[in-house]
């Protein structure tokens, strides 16, 4: 559940998951959810053997909300802001949730 997430995300991180290679959203099917995905990184043995996990988290598209989490991982930052810009995807508590690459005037979501 996207509430979940915030907690879910603090407890990876604990666990050593502290480096956030990417986040990307997109538009499961017509008419469905949207999908906000992390991949996260885990090098505690050496860079010979990372540990990596994707995690997706649904949101509705009728209001589509999920927990940021830029407080844990600052790279996300830009990342969040892509994914708000192109599916409408709200990210709770991100410190400058604006448009990042569509004009101020842009009325709509593109990737929708």
């Amino acid at each position: 559940k996207p509430e979940d997430w915030h907690s879910i995300a603090v407890i990876l991180y604990v666990y050593g998951y502290n480096y956030l290679r990417s986040q990307c959203a997109y538009d499961v099917a017509p008419g469905g959810l949207l999908a906000s995905v992390y991949h996260l990184t885990r090098i505690e043995y050496g860079v010979d053997q990372p540990e990596e996990v994707c995690i997706k988290v649904f949101a509705s598209r009728r209001n589509p909300r999920i927990p940021s989490v830029f407080w844990v991982w600052k790279s996300v930052d830009f990342q969040e802001r892509e994914s708000y810009d192109m599916l409408g995807i709200s990210y709770d508590n991100h410190p400058r949730l604006k448009r990042i690459l569509m004009p101020e005037s842009w009325i709509g979501w593109p990737l929708r």
